[in-house]
């Protein structure tokens, strides 16, 4: 056997003393933990235990037992019941991974321990994953005992955004299905002044589903994308808001929904803000709008055009229900309580103040963009 293993060995005491500081240092919440002197030599045993177990481990090209397992899923358990947070023992997982790296380079002799380095390296990510795989289930059952299930809900939504991998635990726990395709839904309220909390409590009250606030102004649900379901929680959350809402979405897949996301925040951005949305607006909806803002020419020239919508009579509105209306006159005046002379009176003036045809596949273009831009909020 190399020196490598004799030396990472001989080391384990001061290199877990090394990482009590480290985590105590930078983790808030691991201060806490350790404030006291028997809960600090607790985590300096599991520091050491985990050295130990990994040295020996390695050399034997060995897998953690059960039992090795079990104790550390305890740990994990433990700790989640003092308080420790989700945030803070992910952290505390990326820290023991890169000392766990440095440890074996300060004890590594790159003359002699070539072929132990690499055969360290090798092992130590099976290992790493099998111990933060128990470490992390002992973890979330732990907090069944002490998290509210509202907040763990939250946390596993927040969780899914992420890409966490540990999604899958808090999913098994809070008994929300194994779905692998979602529909992510973003709902921006920039109204929203009220109870949050409440929000996310009644709606769960109705559906079970991962649910959190993001932003004061942005609240996002996940939707197993099986084609239900999607129009019930939108109508719902709008009557719990009882503020306008702009919803968008977008389609994806656990592990990748951190992107998908972005794409339904972007959609929720360009679309309208209603008072009851009726309709949930995904990319291909609104290319025309979430492209316009991305060309400065074609951004100015449209924001032109809604400055000089802004001097008629309700040129705006007229337009939105004109357009939601499939351009039907009588329609179009009966929802907006007007006398169809008064409506095309409005039409002429859309033509005077814009010279644009509104019935033209070019007013259509430009002025039904328009007006969604003004909508959502972006004018």
């Amino acid at each position: 056997m190399g020196d490598l293993f004799a030396l990472w060995r001989s080391r384990v005491d001061a290199n877990s003393r090394r990482a009590v500081d480290v985590y105590t240092r930078e983790l808030p919440d691991f201060r806490e933990l350790a404030s006291g002197t028997r809960a600090r030599a607790e985590i300096l045993d599991f520091a050491m235990f985990l050295r130990q177990r990994t040295v020996a481990l390695v050399a034997e090209n060995g897998l953690f037992p059960a039992d090795d397992l079990a104790f550390i899923a305890e740990v994990g358990h433990e700790r989640a019941t003092r308080g420790l947070s989700l945030a803070s023992q992910r952290h505390v997982q990326v820290l023991h991974t890169s000392l766990t790296l440095k440890e074996v380079h300060e004890a590594a002799n790159p003359r002699h321990d070539l072929e132990d380095v690499m055969r360290t390296l090798a092992s130590l990510p099976a290992l790493g994953l099998a111990a933060q795989t128990a470490y992390t289930s002992g973890f979330v059952a732990g907090q069944e005992t002490v998290l509210p299930a509202v907040d763990r809900v939250r946390q596993f939504a927040r969780m899914l955004l992420a890409d966490d991998p540990a999604a899958a635990l808090t999913a098994t726990s809070l008994d929300m299905g194994s779905s692998d395709r979602w529909l992510v839904v973003v709902v921006r309220t920039p109204a929203m002044r009220g109870d949050r909390e409440s929000v996310v409590r009644d709606l769960l009250e109705r559906h079970w589903i991962p649910v959190c606030w993001t932003e004061p102004g942005e609240f996002v649900a996940l939707i197993p994308d099986d084609g239900s379901r999607v129009l019930d929680v939108v109508k719902d959350l709008g009557d719990l808001v009882g503020v306008p809402c702009a919803v968008g979405a977008s389609r994806g897949r656990t592990g990748g929904l951190a992107e998908t996301f972005e794409r339904a925040r972007r959609v929720s951005r360009a679309a309208p803000i209603r008072q009851a949305p009726t309709t949930v607006h995904h990319l291909t909806d609104l290319f025309a709008e979430i492209g316009a803002a991305r060309l400065p020419p074609v951004d100015r020239w449209l924001s032109e055009v809604a400055d000089r919508l802004a001097e008629g009579p309700d040129l705006v509105a007229t337009l939105d229900a004109f357009y939601r209306n499939d351009m039907a006159r009588t329609r179009t005046a009966s929802a907006l309580k007007i006398h169809p002379r008064t409506l095309e009176y409005r039409l002429r003036r859309v033509r005077d103040l814009t010279g644009l045809e509104p019935l033209s596949v070019r007013g259509v273009r430009a002025l039904s963009t328009t007006v969604t831009r003004v909508l959502a909020g972006e004018q």
